[in-house]
């Protein structure tokens, strides 16, 4: 199976996204009915998650823990200053597996997909790749 890739804009320094729909739409586009996907961000300073996308106040609490575990303006060596960004990547992680089921993601009731952007805003690159079930 070939690479989807998605672009996501994302407008804000530190956001997430809920990219589960763009997702779905990529997996019935190409036919994709069942199986296991990887869903990988191949930047740095962005991660991705699942969690709870029924409730906005669940991320506005990820984003603040993360915000108070590791600070913008931290007594950081990177020069680029964007330490903040490359820490918090490195806490959420760089890409989730899931299960594909009639060319959905097969998730909880309450979960979706995010792309954490912790350095925007930016274009930010999606890979999913999947293997057939």
């Amino acid at each position: 199976m070939k690479i989807i890739e998605l672009e996501i804009k994302t407008s804000k320094q530190m956001e997430m996204l809920d990219i589960t729909p763009q997702i779905n739409k990529a997996l019935q586009e190409n036919n994709i009915a069942e199986g296991i996907c990887c869903i990988y961000s191949p930047h740095t300073t962005c991660g991705l998650m699942i969690n709870e996308h029924a409730d906005p106040t669940v991320v506005q609490d990820i984003m603040e823990t993360l915000n108070r575990l590791v600070p913008v303006n931290g007594s950081y060596r990177h020069l680029e200053g964007n330490s903040h960004a490359h820490i918090k990547t490195v806490l959420v992680g760089s890409s989730v597996h899931l299960i594909i089921e009639n060319t959905q993601l097969r998730l909880g009731t309450w979960q979706g997909v995010f792309l954490c952007e912790f350095d925007g805003p930016r274009r930010r690159r999606v890979w999913i790749k999947t293997i057939k079930g």
